[in-house]
């Protein structure tokens, strides 16, 4: 599964922020057609992001595509103007049960058996930003073997459920909570919350270590100013790899010993201990730090 740390949004009807945005050496770029395009420039974002898609060199950075809603009356046209430029994967808004992600998964199958790609190589991440959506997280994770991951839209949920968006974020932490762990539950990755102040810095960069801190793999991000707080946070640190390196180790030796639990530098381990290494290790290949 690849990193992504931080997941930046792009106006698709905008190529000069696509070209600034692929230059940032971010993990992901979130090509947009949705919420960030007024209605009236859908066809632009659609023509653009084909464009973009076929002559920007993104470098290592993943190329998403986000299409309008299920429902919307839109989602088809952004279907058929991007997947012909083969975007790394599509991303499915404000999903509420697991019809929309069939229809769309379809949709894509068709696609890469009409352009003889594989099947299921366009994976697809999907946004959970409603009531609805979050009291049915157990059936949209399961919903689809294409599905990589699941995106908490806290702005859009605070509004559905009348709550008053705090920087402390309790109004949405259930919710943000059971996101993560469904996700965690199917194998999927989690991608947290926007912070929409894009010059609170120290704000940010507290609320993505929480994040990391929670089991997301990554955060949402609206403008470049964020990208480096981000990533840096959902980064862990030389300590943490070589703590969790000796970790994995030492636990090999003594199960090749016989041992189950066992003494690490004054601490009793045992395998929960070494499942939160195991990640941090994950995380750091991830990020090419090892």
């Amino acid at each position: 599964m690849r990193s992504r740390r931080a997941f930046l949004y792009v106006p698709g009807n905008d190529l000069h922020k696509i070209n600034k945005a692929a230059a940032l050496a971010v993990d992901c770029v979130c090509l947009d057609m949705e919420d960030g395009v007024a209605l009236n420039r859908k066809d632009a974002a659609r023509q653009v992001i084909n464009e973009a898609l076929c002559t920007v060199n993104f470098g290592p950075t993943e190329r998403l595509a986000r299409i309008n809603p299920v429902g919307s009356g839109l989602e088809e046209k952004d279907l058929f103007a991007v997947l012909p430029a083969h975007p790394d994967g599509i991303v499915l808004p404000k999903v509420e049960k697991a019809e929309q992600v069939h229809w769309v998964s379809q949709y894509i199958s068709e696609a890469e058996r009409r352009f003889g790609w594989p099947q299921n190589s366009i994976p697809m991440l999907v946004g959970v930003e409603t009531a609805f959506g979050i009291v049915n997280l157990r059936e949209i994770a399961g919903a689809d073997p294409r599905l990589d991951g699941l995106i908490f839209g806290s702005e859009d949920l605070a509004g559905d459920i009348g709550a008053i968006r705090t920087p402390e974020a309790w109004e949405v932490f259930y919710a943000r909570s059971a996101l993560v762990t469904h996700a965690a539950a199917f194998g999927l990755q989690a991608i947290d919350m926007v912070f929409i102040d894009f010059h609170a810095a120290d704000r940010l960069r507290l609320e993505a270590l929480q994040g990391a801190q929670m089991g997301f793999a990554g955060k949402q991000v609206i403008h470049p100013n964020q990208v480096d707080i981000v990533q840096h946070a959902y980064t862990p640190d030389d300590a943490a790899i070589t703590n969790a390196q000796r970790l994995v180790e030492a636990f090999h030796l003594h199960q090749a010993a016989g041992a189950g639990a066992f003494a690490f530098d004054g601490k009793m381990i045992d395998m929960p201990v070494i499942k939160s290494a195991e990640r941090i290790l994950a995380r750091a290949r991830a990020a090419g730090k090892i």
